[in-house]
């Protein structure tokens, strides 16, 4: 494998070494890959369908911004674990300078986005406990997705100028990244010096802001649906409440978790090994995890299944019948 491939104009394209383990481990990883997305794809593609056939399903706050975010998952997985098994399959990590700072794009963009959605859900669960009467009114339909359309929007827009700024650097070689995929920490290690303080400056606005500000209103959201269910006199609604919210708090643990280790914490993207194993949570394990998670001892997505079952049965008995 040649180990640069660049001009003096500087680098046209990037190595990505991927895991860097051996052919019979690199068998392994492709099956496990391969079957992990197929799953993480097929669960949530069942989690919107279900959302959208069911028309109770389809009307509740929760439920549209959840449909969403399954979708969300879907992109987010489908940005980097393709590319991953490609690097699994073949011994070429070869990737293309625009190709890498699209991915590079993406891919933030996409976590930007995700960060959004866990703020808006963990609106929807505060105004639903803390703020019950007022909840129809303000949680309607069409402000919901008018929530869906602006974290969308705001999580693109958030990244563009921090990739614009890295990708009008000089890379003059190497350029070989040792990552699975096209990550800020690896490719501002390659540009040629002298860089400024455009790593501190990546770190803090494109990914401190974001993730920081996100989770800050998320602990103090579901701060507050705490303190009102501790106020609570029904002990069956509390439990219920609190069942309720614990799903949503598994799922904010394990994207901010490994996500605030990588890019919050100072170096905490140093040790490659480490980077990669935390990069594959939370971009292959988490949208795998998520719709079991939000489906798991879920009493509504539980009826809304019994639901489409008895209507699959009228159709057929009407069929057999007509």
């Amino acid at each position: 494998m040649e180990l640069a491939n660049w001009t003096g104009t500087g680098v046209q394209e990037f190595i990505l070494l991927g895991f860097g383990v051996r052919q019979q481990m690199c068998l392994f990883l492709l099956i496990f890959f391969t079957i992990l997305y197929v799953l993480a794809l097929a669960e949530n593609i069942t989690l919107i369908a279900l959302v959208v056939l069911d028309v109770q399903l389809s009307q509740l706050p929760m439920y549209i911004l959840l449909s969403n975010f399954s979708w969300l998952e879907m992109c987010y997985v489908t940005s980097t674990v393709p590319q991953m098994l490609f690097g699994l399959a073949s011994t070429q990590g070869n990737i293309s300078f625009s190709a890498c700072f699209l991915q590079f794009y993406i891919f933030f963009s996409l976590g930007d986005t995700e960060c959004l959605f866990l703020s808006a859900m963990a609106l929807d669960r505060y105004l639903a406990i803390c703020h019950p009467l007022r909840y129809p009114q303000t949680m309607t339909p069409n402000f919901c997705y008018g929530l869906v359309v602006a974290c969308w929007v705001l999580g693109f827009l958030w990244h563009i100028f921090p990739m614009i700024l890295i990708s009008k650097l000089s890379f003059c070689g190497p350029n070989i990244i040792d990552h699975f995929l096209c990550d800020a920490g690896p490719i501002l290690s390659l540009a040629c010096p002298p860089v400024g303080n455009l790593p501190l400056i990546s770190q803090i606005v494109a990914d401190s802001l974001v993730i920081l500000g996100n989770f800050f209103f998320v602990v103090l959201s579901y701060g507050a649906v705490i303190v009102t269910l501790l106020k609570t006199s029904s002990q069956g609604s509390r439990g219920k409440a609190f069942s309720t919210i614990s799903f949503h708090l598994v799922v904010v643990t394990l994207f901010y978790g490994p996500v605030a280790a990588m890019y919050v914490i100072p170096g905490g993207g140093g040790e490659s090994g480490i980077t990669k194993l935390v990069t594959v949570f939370y971009t292959a394990i988490t949208p795998f995890l998520n719709p079991l998670i939000y489906s798991l001892r879920n009493d509504q997505v539980k009826e809304a299944l019994r639901r489409l079952r008895r209507r699959k049965v009228r159709l057929l008995r009407q069929k057999v019948t007509g």
